[in-house]
């Protein structure tokens, strides 16, 4: 055993084997027991100047202690002291023009001098209208050199887009400035993007290439037609855009165009943008035709029913909650119509309503028309049933132009349904038909994803 135990078999040979290495590793560690006298520092040598100067470089120090944070080298015979650093001999930048800009004031701004930027705006001007140059155009500018620091730099060169389909540019020749245009072919085929409504309707309209404007209105035309909650994760979204697409790469989008939901393959929804008012319509809307029937109400407006009457979840604030009448699609600016003859109850802003009528129409019945964008009637008037008493609207709590119909007795709404309407029709033109057919037929010839070169 190498490391016997002392406090066992006292005298024995094992033992004093054990005191022998214990004694020898007490000698070995006093042979090695360190010395306590100072240290004694090394002396000061006077450093040079340049010696000096590359001490401070290499040493750490605050910044308030002059460092210089890394090394320097201090300049010898082969470097040349200047009085001033030497300019750049062109400077390349890039400017905006912003909201109530004007091109010169932009231009100097860049630091281009008034007389270069005074004949720049009168050189585009010759081109193109000032007023055309949208905010937001973006400019590239080179400046030159300057022979006096106090002169401002010469411009060589500016270009820029002022419209989708033209480019201008002006360069220095000659000690002169002289105009280019350069036309830009565009193809002008609307973008068609199609896909799964999945588990939201917006974020795969996004992830399959909609710009974010055209979803939006994509989603204010759906609610015309039909409630969000019946759309299904199978259903397939269906929006045309208007873009344009340039020869050189440059995309730009324009209005939705169409708004479509299909099912199993077959059309759930189609509406197009349509009329002077820029708003969406189904051929169901443009024809008059959809549910008749017969009863003492009148229909208040012409378009069919997109939303009725009970809980749903509301498009615009997100929870669920009780919907306590019925919508009715219809574009913008419609007329609406007293239902029967009554007595005007209230006329004017009503909260999520927003531009509100109701009508007393006696014996505990009462109508209500919310979202109006002009109210044609005031308190305390008498109307007749079909006299126009306001104009479809999106005021108020809305996605989109329509009209939130109730009916009220004994104070509580409710279901319109169960008051027997009469569907009003309006005259058709056959010419606005065949245009509308033709129209749709073309939209829906695009192929989904098709860009360039597929449809002129």
């Amino acid at each position: 055993m190498l490391v016997p135990d002392l406090a066992e078999n006292v005298g024995s040979a094992g033992w004093f084997r054990g005191l022998g290495l214990l004694v020898g590793l007490v000698v070995l560690v006093l042979m090695f027991w360190p010395r306590f006298a100072p240290l004694e520092a090394a002396p000061m040598v006077s450093l040079d100047e340049a010696s000096l100067v590359e001490f401070r470089a290499q040493s750490m120090r605050p910044f308030a202690s002059g460092s210089m944070q890394g090394r320097h080298f201090a300049a010898t015979d082969a470097v040349t002291r200047l009085a001033a650093a030497p300019e750049r001999p062109l400077i390349q930048l890039a400017a905006t023009i912003g909201e109530n800009d004007s091109l010169p004031r932009m231009l100097q701004r860049a630091g281009v001098g008034s007389g270069d930027a005074g004949q720049v705006a009168a050189m585009v001007a010759s081109a193109i209208p000032l007023t055309d140059i949208t905010p937001g155009t973006r400019f590239a500018i080179t400046l030159g050199a300057r022979s006096n620091a106090a002169d401002p730099r010469p411009l060589q060169a500016i270009e820029f887009r002022p419209r989708f389909d033209l480019g201008l540019s002006i360069n220095r020749q000659g000690g002169g400035l002289t105009l280019a245009r350069k036309a830009i072919a565009v193809d002008v085929t609307p973008l068609r993007v199609q896909g799964f409504v999945g588990s939201s309707l917006y974020r795969s309209a996004r992830a399959a290439g909609a710009p974010p404007g055209a979803v939006q209105d994509y989603l204010r035309a759906i609610d015309q037609a039909m409630p969000f909650d019946e759309i299904a994760p199978t259903d397939m979204f269906d929006l045309i855009v208007d873009y344009k697409h340039a020869a050189d790469g440059q995309g730009e989008a324009g209005n939705l165009l169409y708004a479509g939901v299909v099912r199993s393959g077959q059309p759930r929804a189609q509406l197009l943008r349509w009329g002077a008012d820029g708003s969406f319509t189904s051929l169901a809307d443009l024809t008059g035709s959809g549910q008749t029937d017969q009863g003492f109400f009148g229909a208040p407006v012409n378009g069919h029913i997109t939303s009725g009457y009970g809980m749903r979840r509301h498009p615009i604030l997100g929870y669920v909650r009780m919907h306590a009448g019925i919508d009715f699609a219809a574009s913008w600016g419609s007329p609406i119509y007293a239902a029967t003859d009554g007595r005007v109850e209230y006329a004017g802003w009503h909260g999520g309503h927003g531009n509100y009528v109701r009508l007393d129409h006696g014996g505990g019945i009462a109508t209500g028309y919310g979202h109006m964008s002009r109210i044609a009637v005031g308190p305390g008037m008498t109307v007749r049933r079909g006299q126009i008493i306001g104009y479809v609207g999106s005021t108020g709590l809305s996605t989109g132009a329509h009209l939130h119909y109730e009916v009220y007795r004994g104070g509580q709404t409710v279901d319109p349904l169960s008051v027997r309407m009469i569907q009003r029709r309006q005259a058709v033109d056959p010419k606005q038909i065949a245009a509308f057919k033709a129209r749709l037929h073309a939209l829906l010839s695009v192929r989904p994803g098709a860009i360039v070169g597929a449809q002129r």
